[in-house]
């Protein structure tokens, strides 16, 4: 093998021994055994992948510590499944000269094809509570990220006092997050009635209406706070609406990753959503406005 190739077959040495610690880490922080057995094993792939490069190089080059603790920490603010996710893609990307490398390599090809297959199926198998209410958060977001921008967008034209407005699309807000978690909490309990029993991975209805109220809540604060920081109603409607486009791009995002979703025309589906519905709203409260002779 050339230099080229050589250094190449470093950086994934390097690349290999760092998720292995990566792993090692999250498994021994992980109280869920299934998980902790999943994380071990997919840890001992990464250091056998380790252990063969290392055999063509001839060295032995330390893991990555930033990459160590960025994954690390991702893991305990966003979740297990997510951090592997996106170190995984990282891997992916990492790995696109492989096929050159089994010309130099000729047991590389197969080695990296069952291992790739071996740690997709074990990720698979990771069982993470806040994945399994995922669909409450979502509920929750959406819910609030379309009602509430409508709403906005309304009060805006039609009051155009960024007080009573803000006053009105809190108590709203609120109202609505309550509706909300009680309706998830009721929807939750009627499946866990019709689900089979003894099955674990059963969402609890506490938690799903827990989740839907505090993702509703979380919504409803970043979306009226313009109208509390802001004196011009328009200008206040204007970034209430840009925090809502970077909320729904940040929890797309999260789960695109989190369950290998493509992000586009899902990030796309909300924000259409959101804007439509706001600017038909911004209508409508300007021709009730006309209509009714309202004047604050």
């Amino acid at each position: 093998m050339d230099a080229a190739m050589t250094e190449r077959l470093v950086e994934a040495q390097r690349n290999e021994i760092t998720e292995h610690h990566v792993y090692l880490r999250l498994a021994a922080r992980e109280k869920n055994p299934a998980n902790r057995d999943v994380l071990e094993r997919i840890a001992a792939d990464e250091r056998k992948h380790y252990e063969f490069w290392g055999e063509r190089t001839g060295q032995a080059p330390p893991p990555r510590r930033g990459k160590l603790l960025k994954y690390t920490w991702l893991a305990r603010l966003l979740g297990l499944t997510f951090a592997i996710k996106l170190m995984e893609r990282g891997e992916e990307g990492a790995q696109v000269n492989y096929a050159e490398v089994a010309e130099h390599v000729s047991e590389a090809r197969g080695i990296i094809e069952d291992e790739e297959k071996h740690e997709k199926a074990l990720v698979a198998m990771l069982d993470e509570e806040r994945l399994r209410y995922v669909g409450s958060v979502v509920l929750g977001l959406s819910d609030a990220l379309v009602e509430l921008t409508g709403a906005l967008a309304g009060l805006t034209l039609a009051l155009q006092n960024n007080r009573l407005i803000a006053l009105i699309g809190l108590v709203t807000g609120v109202a609505a997050s309550l509706s909300m978690a009680a309706s998830e909490y009721l929807s939750t309990k009627s499946e866990a009635a019709d689900a089979a029993s003894g099955d674990d991975a059963v969402k609890s209805p506490i938690k799903a209406a827990t989740y839907t109220g505090i993702a509703y809540v979380f919504a409803v604060a970043a979306l009226v706070a313009p109208f509390l920081l802001l004196e011009t109603p328009v200008l206040a409607l204007g970034v209430s609406l840009a925090a809502a486009m970077a909320i729904v791009f940040v929890f797309t995002y999260y789960i695109s990753v989190a369950r290998d979703l493509p992000l586009g025309r899902r990030f796309g589906e909300m924000a259409g959503l959101v804007l439509g519905v706001s600017a038909l709203s911004f209508g409508i409260g300007f021709l009730l406005r006309l209509a009714l002779g309202v004047e604050v």
